[in-house]
């Protein structure tokens, strides 16, 4: 570790203010996109099955910092780095790049979950899917 993925995404009009900049609630769903691309891009999903039940990967902490404006029809990198795995755990920091002017990066805790009829309970990492994060 620390393993990296990007994806590239166009700031649509949907995602802006009046002004014309990404309203910061958008940051938070680009980061949930990436880590989705990034799950996919593994031969995973966020959720899937997993010893006869379905498991998923809800957050337990986010935050995001803001350094400069994405604006209406910017192309905008968001790379995910994992930076923290454990044994029910991942941590990931999302950067978001304007050309190679990083504008914003958020952090996400998210925790390997089996879900039950009363909701969620943590699960260590599945070794299918630990491994495929751990491989280089």
């Amino acid at each position: 570790m620390p393993r990296t993925f990007s994806i590239t995404r166009r700031v649509l009009f949907a995602e802006t203010d009046m002004a014309g900049v990404m309203h910061f609630a958008n940051y938070m769903r680009w980061m949930e996109e990436v880590e989705h691309a990034y799950f996919r891009s593994l031969g995973l999903s966020i959720m899937q099955p997993h010893d006869g039940r379905e498991t998923g990967w809800p957050r337990v902490h986010v935050s995001c910092e803001y350094f400069a404006p994405a604006r209406f029809e910017d192309q905008v990198e968001v790379r995910l780095e994992v930076t923290d795995l454990t044994d029910k755990s991942m941590t990931y920091e999302a950067t978001f790049w304007i050309d190679e002017r990083r504008i914003a990066r958020g952090r996400v805790k998210a925790v390997c979950c089996a879900m039950t009829d009363d909701g969620f309970r943590s699960i260590p990492i599945p070794a299918s899917v630990r491994q495929a994060i751990e491989a280089p």
